[in-house]
């Protein structure tokens, strides 16, 4: 994989992590669980930190990380998981699921990239926290409808 390939990888791995932060945004403000709350609150956590770690990367290779922003498919993300949050605790979370398998989906398929070794490690490390995530969610919403 070249310079150029690595870059935009993970240029779009970023800006999936960005969505999902902002995505967070909007399920945390209308899950009412304390406990649940604080997970996704450290969900959350964990994809800024994914990207800070990749944008170090990029930063190292010469290129310049996305802006923290949503881009048109986030937004999209963010207003769905907005309305279905509304619904309360249960709805965000359906929401947050979906947001998360694709989160997780795209992470799987980054790591089978030809990723130089260190870019490998990160980006198994936030596949495996997203994996993470998706489990915890799905354990979550099955809790609700009891």
């Amino acid at each position: 994989m070249n310079r150029d390939d690595i870059l935009d990888q993970l240029e779009k791995l970023i800006q999936l992590d960005v969505d999902a932060t902002h995505a967070y945004d909007q399920a945390i403000k209308n899950v009412n669980e304390v406990a649940i709350k604080d997970k996704l609150i450290q969900f959350q956590a964990d994809h800024r930190k994914h990207i800070d770690l990749l944008s170090a990367k990029m930063l190292e290779l010469g290129g310049t990380p996305p802006e923290l922003t949503s881009d048109f498919k986030g937004f999209l993300i963010s207003g769905f998981t907005a309305l279905r949050s509304l619904t309360g605790s249960k709805g965000a979370l359906e929401a947050m699921e979906s947001n998360e398998r694709l989160t997780t989906s795209r992470y799987e398929e980054a790591s089978q990239l030809d990723f130089p070794v260190d870019i490998s490690a990160i980006v198994r490390a936030n596949y495996a926290d997203e994996q993470r995530h998706l489990s915890f969610i799905r354990e979550a919403i099955a809790t609700l409808r009891k």
